[in-house]
Protein backbone atom coordinates (compact mmCIF):
# COMPACT_ATOMS: atom_id res chain seq x y z
CA UNK A 1 0.00 0.00 0.00
CA UNK A 2 1.55 3.15 -0.87
CA UNK A 3 2.02 5.56 2.02
CA UNK A 4 0.65 8.66 0.20
CA UNK A 5 -2.43 10.22 1.82
CA UNK A 6 -4.68 12.93 0.62
CA UNK A 7 -4.83 14.08 4.60
CA UNK A 8 -2.63 12.94 7.34
CA UNK A 9 -4.39 14.02 10.84
CA UNK A 10 -1.61 14.02 13.62
CA UNK A 11 -3.50 12.87 16.60
CA UNK A 12 -6.51 10.11 17.27
CA UNK A 13 -8.62 11.31 19.41
CA UNK A 14 -11.86 12.99 19.31
CA UNK A 15 -11.50 16.06 17.47
CA UNK A 16 -8.83 14.37 15.24
CA UNK A 17 -11.43 10.96 14.56
CA UNK A 18 -14.24 13.61 14.42
CA UNK A 19 -12.69 15.10 11.62
CA UNK A 20 -11.82 11.78 9.68
CA UNK A 21 -15.59 10.73 10.57
CA UNK A 22 -16.78 13.35 8.27
CA UNK A 23 -14.24 13.26 5.47
CA UNK A 24 -14.87 9.64 4.90
CA UNK A 25 -18.72 10.10 5.50
CA UNK A 26 -18.65 12.51 2.40
CA UNK A 27 -19.85 10.41 -0.15
CA UNK A 28 -18.08 12.75 -3.26
CA UNK A 29 -14.53 12.50 -1.28
CA UNK A 30 -12.52 9.93 -2.92
CA UNK A 31 -9.29 10.52 -0.91
CA UNK A 32 -7.40 8.55 1.51
CA UNK A 33 -7.10 9.60 5.38
CA UNK A 34 -4.92 8.47 7.60
CA UNK A 35 -4.71 9.21 11.25
CA UNK A 36 -1.47 9.08 13.11
CA UNK A 37 -1.32 7.99 16.85
CA UNK A 38 0.74 7.33 18.90
CA UNK A 39 -1.14 5.93 21.72
CA UNK A 40 -4.09 4.09 21.04
CA UNK A 41 -4.74 3.11 24.52
CA UNK A 42 -5.17 6.70 24.76
CA UNK A 43 -3.93 6.40 28.04
CA UNK A 44 -2.64 10.53 28.46
CA UNK A 45 -4.99 11.78 25.77
CA UNK A 46 -7.40 14.52 27.06
CA UNK A 47 -10.33 13.23 25.46
CA UNK A 48 -10.43 9.81 27.21
CA UNK A 49 -9.28 12.34 30.62
CA UNK A 50 -12.09 14.90 30.15
CA UNK A 51 -15.20 15.02 32.58
CA UNK A 52 -17.04 15.58 29.45
CA UNK A 53 -19.71 18.02 30.19
CA UNK A 54 -21.51 20.51 27.45
CA UNK A 55 -22.99 24.26 27.38
CA UNK A 56 -24.05 26.56 25.88
CA UNK A 57 -23.08 29.39 28.59
CA UNK A 58 -20.60 31.22 26.95
CA UNK A 59 -19.43 34.86 25.64
CA UNK A 60 -18.22 34.12 22.54
CA UNK A 61 -21.32 33.34 19.72
CA UNK A 62 -18.78 31.16 17.88
CA UNK A 63 -18.37 29.00 20.58
CA UNK A 64 -22.40 28.73 21.53
CA UNK A 65 -23.12 27.72 17.94
CA UNK A 66 -19.94 24.69 18.29
CA UNK A 67 -21.56 23.91 21.27
CA UNK A 68 -25.15 23.88 19.89
CA UNK A 69 -24.14 22.01 16.99
CA UNK A 70 -22.93 19.34 19.68
CA UNK A 71 -25.71 18.57 21.70
CA UNK A 72 -27.45 17.64 18.49
CA UNK A 73 -25.02 15.39 17.52
CA UNK A 74 -24.81 13.58 21.02
CA UNK A 75 -28.29 12.64 20.93
CA UNK A 76 -27.97 11.31 17.59
CA UNK A 77 -24.94 9.42 18.10
CA UNK A 78 -27.02 5.84 17.73
CA UNK A 79 -28.01 6.58 13.98
CA UNK A 80 -24.97 8.54 12.94
CA UNK A 81 -22.17 6.66 14.16
CA UNK A 82 -23.50 2.65 13.98
CA UNK A 83 -21.58 0.43 12.02
CA UNK A 84 -23.25 -2.17 9.99
CA UNK A 85 -26.62 -2.13 12.35
CA UNK A 86 -24.16 -1.85 15.19
CA UNK A 87 -25.36 1.11 17.49
CA UNK A 88 -21.83 2.74 19.37
CA UNK A 89 -21.50 2.42 23.36
CA UNK A 90 -24.44 4.39 24.49
CA UNK A 91 -22.73 8.00 25.74
CA UNK A 92 -25.35 8.24 28.99
CA UNK A 93 -25.82 11.75 27.62
CA UNK A 94 -27.74 13.40 30.66
CA UNK A 95 -28.90 17.21 30.10
CA UNK A 96 -29.81 18.80 33.54
CA UNK A 97 -27.91 22.19 32.83
CA UNK A 98 -25.19 24.45 34.14
CA UNK A 99 -25.33 26.56 37.10
CA UNK A 100 -22.81 29.61 37.60
CA UNK A 101 -23.10 31.30 40.55
CA UNK A 102 -21.51 34.85 40.87
CA UNK A 103 -20.81 37.73 43.47
CA UNK A 104 -21.39 41.25 43.15
CA UNK A 105 -17.84 41.46 41.41
CA UNK A 106 -18.65 39.12 39.03
CA UNK A 107 -23.19 40.23 38.53
CA UNK A 108 -21.88 42.57 35.41
CA UNK A 109 -20.17 39.56 33.84
CA UNK A 110 -22.67 37.43 34.24
CA UNK A 111 -25.64 39.91 32.89
CA UNK A 112 -23.28 40.62 29.78
CA UNK A 113 -23.21 37.08 29.12
CA UNK A 114 -26.39 36.43 29.63
CA UNK A 115 -27.45 39.18 27.24
CA UNK A 116 -25.25 37.24 24.71
CA UNK A 117 -26.86 33.85 24.84
CA UNK A 118 -30.53 35.52 24.95
CA UNK A 119 -29.81 37.05 21.35
CA UNK A 120 -28.49 33.73 20.51
CA UNK A 121 -31.57 32.18 21.72
CA UNK A 122 -29.73 29.97 24.10
CA UNK A 123 -31.97 28.37 27.10
CA UNK A 124 -31.16 30.45 30.40
CA UNK A 125 -32.56 32.16 32.86
CA UNK A 126 -30.99 34.50 35.49
CA UNK A 127 -31.86 33.93 39.38
CA UNK A 128 -32.31 36.29 42.06
CA UNK A 129 -30.85 34.57 45.31
CA UNK A 130 -34.92 34.11 46.16
CA UNK A 131 -35.53 32.34 43.01
CA UNK A 132 -32.11 29.81 43.35
CA UNK A 133 -33.03 28.79 46.72
CA UNK A 134 -36.31 28.01 45.93
CA UNK A 135 -35.04 25.91 42.70
CA UNK A 136 -32.31 24.42 44.52
CA UNK A 137 -32.79 24.17 48.45
CA UNK A 138 -29.87 22.33 49.43
CA UNK A 139 -27.69 25.11 48.12
CA UNK A 140 -26.08 27.49 50.45
CA UNK A 141 -26.23 31.23 49.02
CA UNK A 142 -23.92 33.17 51.02
CA UNK A 143 -21.87 35.45 48.66
CA UNK A 144 -24.06 34.92 45.85
CA UNK A 145 -26.29 38.16 44.01
CA UNK A 146 -26.85 36.07 40.66
CA UNK A 147 -27.04 32.98 39.09
CA UNK A 148 -27.61 31.91 35.65
CA UNK A 149 -29.10 28.50 34.66
CA UNK A 150 -29.35 26.26 31.20
CA UNK A 151 -32.59 25.31 31.29
CA UNK A 152 -32.14 23.16 28.48
CA UNK A 153 -29.10 21.59 25.92
CA UNK A 154 -26.47 21.41 28.41
CA UNK A 155 -24.98 18.79 30.95
CA UNK A 156 -23.02 15.46 30.16
CA UNK A 157 -21.58 12.26 28.21
CA UNK A 158 -19.31 9.75 27.98
CA UNK A 159 -16.64 11.35 26.42
CA UNK A 160 -14.10 8.57 25.60
CA UNK A 161 -17.05 6.32 24.01
CA UNK A 162 -17.85 9.90 21.51
CA UNK A 163 -13.91 9.53 20.88
CA UNK A 164 -14.07 5.59 20.20
CA UNK A 165 -17.19 6.11 18.20
CA UNK A 166 -15.65 8.38 15.96
CA UNK A 167 -12.86 6.45 15.69
CA UNK A 168 -14.81 2.93 15.08
CA UNK A 169 -17.25 5.02 12.32
CA UNK A 170 -14.21 6.56 10.78
CA UNK A 171 -12.13 3.28 10.13
CA UNK A 172 -15.68 1.46 8.90
CA UNK A 173 -15.77 4.69 6.41
CA UNK A 174 -11.92 3.49 5.34
CA UNK A 175 -9.79 5.75 7.54
CA UNK A 176 -7.01 3.97 7.75
CA UNK A 177 -5.00 4.47 11.69
CA UNK A 178 -1.54 3.97 12.39
CA UNK A 179 0.04 3.15 15.07
CA UNK A 180 3.11 5.43 15.33
CA UNK A 181 4.44 9.07 16.40
CA UNK A 182 5.42 11.74 13.70
CA UNK A 183 9.05 12.75 14.84
CA UNK A 184 9.67 15.48 12.14
CA UNK A 185 7.68 17.33 9.25
CA UNK A 186 9.70 18.45 6.14
CA UNK A 187 8.87 21.34 4.65
CA UNK A 188 9.80 23.21 1.83
CA UNK A 189 8.93 26.64 1.04
CA UNK A 190 4.73 26.53 1.18
CA UNK A 191 4.23 23.55 1.92
CA UNK A 192 4.58 20.39 4.13
CA UNK A 193 6.18 17.75 1.58
CA UNK A 194 6.84 14.62 3.79
CA UNK A 195 5.65 13.23 7.63
CA UNK A 196 8.48 11.46 9.18
CA UNK A 197 7.63 8.85 11.70
CA UNK A 198 9.16 6.88 14.94
CA UNK A 199 8.80 3.85 13.21
CA UNK A 200 10.90 4.68 10.53
CA UNK A 201 8.86 5.49 7.49
CA UNK A 202 8.03 8.29 5.82
CA UNK A 203 4.40 9.53 4.76
CA UNK A 204 3.41 12.51 1.89
CA UNK A 205 0.19 13.77 2.14
CA UNK A 206 -1.74 16.68 0.50
CA UNK A 207 -3.03 17.94 4.00
CA UNK A 208 -1.68 17.85 7.24
CA UNK A 209 -3.99 18.49 10.03
CA UNK A 210 -2.36 19.23 13.69
CA UNK A 211 -5.05 17.96 16.19
CA UNK A 212 -1.99 16.52 18.50
CA UNK A 213 -3.92 18.16 21.43
CA UNK A 214 -1.80 19.64 24.10
CA UNK A 215 0.86 18.24 22.19
CA UNK A 216 0.24 20.19 19.16
CA UNK A 217 2.75 22.68 20.34
CA UNK A 218 5.55 20.50 19.32
CA UNK A 219 4.33 19.24 15.77
CA UNK A 220 3.70 22.26 15.12
CA UNK A 221 7.64 23.56 15.90
CA UNK A 222 8.51 20.91 13.26
CA UNK A 223 7.53 22.66 10.49
CA UNK A 224 8.90 26.30 12.47
CA UNK A 225 5.65 27.26 13.49
CA UNK A 226 5.01 28.80 17.18
CA UNK A 227 2.22 27.53 18.59
CA UNK A 228 0.62 29.07 21.64
CA UNK A 229 -0.76 25.57 23.00
CA UNK A 230 0.15 24.06 26.42
CA UNK A 231 -0.50 21.15 28.54
CA UNK A 232 -2.42 22.16 31.88
CA UNK A 233 -3.07 19.77 34.17
CA UNK A 234 -6.50 19.81 35.49
CA UNK A 235 -7.52 17.25 38.72
CA UNK A 236 -10.64 15.77 39.24
CA UNK A 237 -11.75 14.28 42.36
CA UNK A 238 -14.58 11.83 42.94
CA UNK A 239 -16.63 11.81 45.89
CA UNK A 240 -19.22 10.67 48.04
CA UNK A 241 -21.99 12.03 49.93
CA UNK A 242 -24.45 10.31 51.77
CA UNK A 243 -27.10 12.90 51.90
CA UNK A 244 -28.78 13.19 48.86
CA UNK A 245 -28.84 16.74 47.03
CA UNK A 246 -31.06 16.78 43.86
CA UNK A 247 -31.49 18.29 41.17
CA UNK A 248 -28.25 19.21 40.21
CA UNK A 249 -27.04 20.69 37.43
CA UNK A 250 -23.09 21.06 36.91
CA UNK A 251 -22.22 24.15 39.54
CA UNK A 252 -19.71 26.72 38.93
CA UNK A 253 -18.99 28.50 42.45
CA UNK A 254 -18.16 32.04 42.62
CA UNK A 255 -14.72 30.74 43.40
CA UNK A 256 -14.19 28.84 40.13
CA UNK A 257 -14.93 25.05 41.89
CA UNK A 258 -16.93 22.99 39.99
CA UNK A 259 -19.32 19.94 40.84
CA UNK A 260 -22.16 17.74 39.25
CA UNK A 261 -23.42 14.07 40.08
CA UNK A 262 -21.47 11.14 38.18
CA UNK A 263 -23.71 8.27 38.99
CA UNK A 264 -23.90 7.38 42.60
CA UNK A 265 -21.02 10.00 43.10
CA UNK A 266 -19.74 13.54 42.41
CA UNK A 267 -17.04 14.90 40.56
CA UNK A 268 -15.52 17.98 41.05
CA UNK A 269 -12.39 20.01 40.61
CA UNK A 270 -10.77 24.00 40.24
CA UNK A 271 -8.65 25.25 37.70
CA UNK A 272 -5.37 26.35 39.80
CA UNK A 273 -4.48 29.91 40.31
CA UNK A 274 -2.27 31.13 37.47
CA UNK A 275 1.00 30.84 39.77
CA UNK A 276 0.17 27.37 40.77
CA UNK A 277 -0.17 26.07 37.05
CA UNK A 278 2.34 25.74 35.40
CA UNK A 279 2.79 23.67 31.89
CA UNK A 280 4.03 19.71 31.76
CA UNK A 281 2.95 19.22 35.24
CA UNK A 282 2.74 15.40 35.93
CA UNK A 283 -0.39 13.95 34.92
CA UNK A 284 -1.00 12.98 38.78
CA UNK A 285 -4.22 14.49 40.23
CA UNK A 286 -2.54 16.79 42.76
CA UNK A 287 -4.76 16.22 46.22
CA UNK A 288 -3.98 20.05 47.87
CA UNK A 289 -6.06 21.63 45.35
CA UNK A 290 -9.15 19.17 47.31
CA UNK A 291 -8.15 20.16 50.54
CA UNK A 292 -7.12 23.70 50.10
CA UNK A 293 -9.43 24.58 47.23
CA UNK A 294 -12.22 22.84 46.29
CA UNK A 295 -13.76 21.25 49.26
CA UNK A 296 -13.84 24.29 51.50
CA UNK A 297 -15.47 25.58 48.72
CA UNK A 298 -17.89 23.16 47.78
CA UNK A 299 -18.50 22.25 51.55
CA UNK A 300 -20.02 26.24 52.02
CA UNK A 301 -21.40 26.04 49.50
CA UNK A 302 -23.58 22.70 49.70
CA UNK A 303 -23.41 22.27 53.45
CA UNK A 304 -24.54 18.73 52.58
CA UNK A 305 -20.58 18.36 51.25
CA UNK A 306 -19.19 19.21 54.66
CA UNK A 307 -19.01 15.46 55.17
CA UNK A 308 -17.96 13.87 51.98
CA UNK A 309 -15.63 11.09 51.19
CA UNK A 310 -12.60 10.92 48.27
CA UNK A 311 -13.25 7.48 46.49
CA UNK A 312 -11.14 8.32 43.52
CA UNK A 313 -9.23 10.96 41.25
CA UNK A 314 -7.91 11.39 38.27
CA UNK A 315 -5.99 14.14 36.00
CA UNK A 316 -6.08 15.27 32.49
CA UNK A 317 -4.37 17.78 30.23
CA UNK A 318 -5.89 20.77 28.95
CA UNK A 319 -4.39 21.62 25.54
CA UNK A 320 -4.37 25.41 26.94
CA UNK A 321 -4.18 27.75 24.33
CA UNK A 322 -2.43 31.03 26.20
CA UNK A 323 -3.22 33.77 23.45
CA UNK A 324 -7.06 33.56 24.12
CA UNK A 325 -8.09 30.26 25.22
CA UNK A 326 -10.52 29.56 22.38
CA UNK A 327 -9.53 27.00 19.22
CA UNK A 328 -7.27 27.69 16.38
CA UNK A 329 -9.06 26.21 13.51
CA UNK A 330 -7.78 25.95 9.74
CA UNK A 331 -5.20 26.60 7.67
CA UNK A 332 -1.78 28.36 8.49
CA UNK A 333 -1.66 31.41 6.32
CA UNK A 334 1.51 31.02 5.28
CA UNK A 335 1.71 26.75 4.77
CA UNK A 336 -0.79 26.14 2.46
CA UNK A 337 -1.06 22.60 3.19
CA UNK A 338 -0.79 22.71 6.86
CA UNK A 339 -4.28 23.14 9.59
CA UNK A 340 -4.73 23.42 12.74
CA UNK A 341 -7.76 21.88 15.06
CA UNK A 342 -6.43 22.60 18.71
CA UNK A 343 -5.90 24.64 21.24
CA UNK A 344 -9.54 23.89 22.28
CA UNK A 345 -8.63 25.18 26.47
CA UNK A 346 -11.10 22.15 27.96
CA UNK A 347 -13.67 23.00 25.09
CA UNK A 348 -12.48 20.23 22.77
CA UNK A 349 -14.67 17.08 23.64
CA UNK A 350 -18.01 19.22 23.23
CA UNK A 351 -16.99 20.57 20.24
CA UNK A 352 -14.77 18.29 18.12
CA UNK A 353 -18.64 17.08 16.85
CA UNK A 354 -19.01 20.62 15.33
CA UNK A 355 -14.82 21.29 14.65
CA UNK A 356 -14.86 17.59 13.02
CA UNK A 357 -17.55 18.97 10.32
CA UNK A 358 -16.07 22.39 9.43
CA UNK A 359 -12.03 21.05 8.65
CA UNK A 360 -13.76 18.37 6.75
CA UNK A 361 -15.67 21.00 4.64
CA UNK A 362 -12.45 23.11 3.97
CA UNK A 363 -10.55 20.53 3.25
CA UNK A 364 -13.21 19.30 1.00
CA UNK A 365 -14.43 22.73 -0.66
CA UNK A 366 -11.56 24.60 0.28
CA UNK A 367 -14.12 26.92 2.76
CA UNK A 368 -16.61 26.68 5.56
CA UNK A 369 -20.27 25.93 4.98
CA UNK A 370 -21.76 25.10 7.82
CA UNK A 371 -20.00 27.23 10.32
CA UNK A 372 -17.76 29.61 9.41
CA UNK A 373 -15.06 29.28 11.84
CA UNK A 374 -12.59 31.97 10.39
CA UNK A 375 -12.70 33.91 13.51
CA UNK A 376 -10.85 31.00 14.88
CA UNK A 377 -8.09 30.83 12.47
CA UNK A 378 -4.68 30.96 13.22
CA UNK A 379 -3.86 34.44 11.44
CA UNK A 380 -5.77 36.38 14.62
CA UNK A 381 -2.16 35.20 16.73
CA UNK A 382 -0.08 37.08 14.31
CA UNK A 383 -2.45 39.67 14.01
CA UNK A 384 -2.68 39.96 17.85
CA UNK A 385 -6.25 40.14 17.33
CA UNK A 386 -7.54 37.67 20.40
CA UNK A 387 -10.88 36.58 20.55
CA UNK A 388 -11.42 36.83 24.83
CA UNK A 389 -14.18 34.03 26.05
CA UNK A 390 -15.04 35.46 29.49
CA UNK A 391 -16.76 32.40 30.48
CA UNK A 392 -13.81 29.86 31.24
CA UNK A 393 -14.00 27.24 33.52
Amino acid sequence: MSDTYDVAIVGGGAVGSSIAYWLTRDPAWRGRVTVIERDPTYARASSALSASSIRQQFSTPLNIHLSRFGIGFLRQVRDLLSVEGEPPVALGLREPGYLFLASAAGEDILRDNHAIQRREDCAVELLDTAALKARFPWIDTDGVVLASHGVANEGWFDGPALMQAFRRKARSQGAVYLHDEVVGLDRTGRRITALQLASGKTLTAGHVVNAAGCWSASVAAMAGVSLPVEARRRSVFVFDCRDKVEPMPLVIDTTGAWCRPEGQYFIGGISPPADQDPPDLPLEANHAEWDELVWPALAARVPAFGAVKVVSTWAGYYEYNTFDHNGIVGPHPEIANLLFATGFSGHGIQQSPAVGRAVAEWLTQGRYVSLDLAPFGFDRIAANRPIIERNVV
